[in-house]
């Protein structure tokens, strides 16, 4: 798994330095998150007070009024067509004199109506129609202004909940940080190590391999089968890519190869490739994304992430690997995920974790209070976004069920 549970993303960088961006993302979120409410209110109130059958009713007959304006104009204008201005005033004035008296803007309905009801109809006329039924539009746009606030809304409870998982991560990590000190450093942590070094070697080098030598119909194969799978985090392909691979005489030829041919030129691509243009065009566009395609997705981070979490990854690896890896490469990732079932597993992970991570830096942040310190500011953090998230999940659920 290339996503570690680890602190690498504190240990790598200034910790407090990515936790304060952290927060302020969190105070971003807080922010959108009630300006996002409060439009969606403000909205909804609207709505509320006009009665809610009473706007969709208005903006669909609005609809309806303006799509006959569009339809008809040319045709029932002037002297031209007699059949299409009777069927018009028929459509359009029966559309009118069904409408209920209480539907809103029901004078800009009738006024509407009356401009439209005379014997020879003019651009002006429709001109003039679509104007006066102008107030009636407004309630398609408040329609239109609720879906897009409640698209806002959803946003930003997306983006809140991932700030939830990344105070979460900081939070674990400054937790097991502070444990550190009662890690067991003489653990024999190469029982963990060394079956995942040799399993993410043997998966690398075999990578390369079927990257290298299977075709391009393959790999694409392979990345579209992996979006069933989604802790394994392959980035799926571009559509074009599939088609190519799916339909393109040259698809059998491996990616390499296919990169190579992308650089020649007039009659040399004529030479090598069955269809130039089909390559240039949906393999040469792509060569940032092939290139960066490797194993990683496919390999287990050290130190590992908890047992649970790697069983789940392994289930999904494994029938990925059925696709170019060897037994052999198939038995090493069965063997690490059997170690997760060992009594000791937490233990070994704990202590792994503290050889990587519990520098000299970290064990000074550690007897100063830092970490202490931020872990408290995190928490804080995380129970205001929570309590705000809850309360606009909670506010969505009542105005649903209004």
């Amino acid at each position: 798994m290339s996503g570690s549970e680890s602190v690498d993303a504190d240990a790598e960088a200034d910790p407090e330095a990515r936790m304060e961006a952290l927060l302020a993302d969190v105070e971003d979120c807080l922010d959108a998150l009630g300006e996002a409410r409060e439009r969606r209110d403000a909205v909804e109130e609207r709505i509320a007070d006009v009665g809610e059958d009473s706007v969709v009713e208005a903006a669909d007959a609005y609809r309806k009024a303006v799509r006959l304006l569009d339809r008809y104009e040319d045709s029932a204008t002037g002297t031209g067509d007699f059949q299409a201005y009777v069927e018009f005033q028929d459509r359009f004035l029966g559309l009118v004199e069904d409408l209920p008296e209480s539907v809103p803007a029901s004078e800009a309905f009738e006024a509407a109506a009356e401009r439209m009801d005379r014997r020879r109809l003019s651009d002006d006329d429709f001109a003039g129609a679509r104007a006066d039924l102008e107030p009636a539009g407004e309630y398609v746009d408040l329609l239109d202004r609720r879906e897009e606030t409640e698209e806002a809304l959803s946003k930003a409870r997306r983006d809140a909940k991932l700030r939830l998982s990344d105070l979460d991560d900081a939070i674990e990590s400054r937790e097991e940080v502070l444990a550190f000190a009662d890690a067991d450093l003489d653990a024999p942590v190469e029982e963990l190590r060394e079956p995942i070094a040799a399993y993410n070697e043997a998966v690398r080098e075999e990578f390369v391999t079927f990257y290298e030598s299977a075709s391009i119909a393959a790999v694409i194969g392979l990345l579209e089968r992996a979006e069933s799978f989604p802790l394994v985090d392959f980035r799926s392909p571009p559509r074009d890519l599939r088609q190519f691979a799916r339909e393109s005489p040259d698809a059998d030829e491996p990616v390499p190869t296919l990169l190579e041919y992308a650089e020649y030129t007039g009659s040399k691509l004529d030479h090598y490739a069955e269809d130039p243009a089909a390559l240039q065009t949906n393999v040469a566009v792509h060569r940032t994304f092939l290139e960066r395609l490797s194993a990683d997705p496919l390999s287990i981070a050290l130190p590992p992430p908890s047992a649970g979490t790697l069983r789940a990854w392994a289930v999904e690896a494994i029938s990925l690997l059925g696709r170019f890896a060897s037994e052999e490469t198939v038995a090493r990732l069965r063997e690490v995920r059997d170690l997760t079932r060992r009594e000791d597993y937490a233990d070994l992970r704990f202590a792994l974790r503290a050889h990587e991570e519990l520098d000299a830096a970290t064990r000074e942040r550690v007897q100063t209070g830092a970490v202490a310190a931020e872990l408290d500011r995190l928490r804080d953090a995380r129970e205001r976004l929570a309590t705000a998230l809850d309360e606009s999940e909670s506010a969505a659920a009542q105005t649903g069920s209004g």
